[in-house]
């Protein structure tokens, strides 16, 4: 069966860097309701209507503390799930092994970078009728779990490299992308 299969949602536009909206840190949800649950749906239609393996909700303009992913572990076993309220839990200094490969972004399109992550993360948080989970993952499930808890945090994973490389990949993107809106966030 298809990623896409069953896909209730509205395909949303994808919010690119340099908006306000993936800059700032996402408010809390307070509400698990019928208004949390049809977006969550829209951020799965536009997750793959993107072609991407994660997605925040702040990514489709909505300032939430809102995840959805479908990507595989490092078994290259599937894991599709919802993560509401996300808290974000790595191994200890010395207990981690990063995992080097490249990254790239729905909000930062066609470019990537190495960088390195820890290979193992645990997210703890709510599903969308608010019942508690904890989504542990290896592999690209890890570097995914990282990556959007940072765009709820208000980061982008460009914001996690050398500052030369970022330059490099900004210049890049805008390059591709010759309307895109000037980042203006710091360094």
């Amino acid at each position: 069966m298809s990623r896409k299969a069953l896909v209730v949602g509205e395909v949303r536009p994808i919010v690119h860097v340099g908006d306000p909206v993936l800059h700032h840190p996402c408010e809390p949800v307070t509400r698990f309701d019928d208004e949390l649950a049809a977006l969550v749906a829209d951020m799965f239609a536009s997750m793959y209507a993107a072609e991407g393996v994660g997605l925040a909700a702040n990514q489709i303009g909505v300032p939430l503390r809102v995840f959805v992913y479908d990507c595989p572990d490092a078994d290259g076993e599937h894991h599709k799930g919802v993560v509401v309220n996300p808290t974000l839990e790595l191994p200890e200094v010395g207990e981690r092994h990063l995992d080097p490969d490249d990254e790239g972004c729905l909000s930062v399109p066609g470019q990537y970078a190495p960088l390195p992550r820890p290979d193992h993360a645990t997210v703890h948080g709510y599903d969308a009728t608010g019942q508690p989970v904890t989504v542990e993952g290896t592999g690209l499930l890890a570097r995914c779990l990282q990556h959007e808890t940072d765009h709820l945090d208000g980061h982008l994973y460009i914001d996690r490299l050398p500052a030369k490389r970022r330059k490099q990949v900004l210049a890049a993107y805008r390059e591709s992308h010759p309307s895109a809106i000037a980042d203006k966030s710091p360094l």
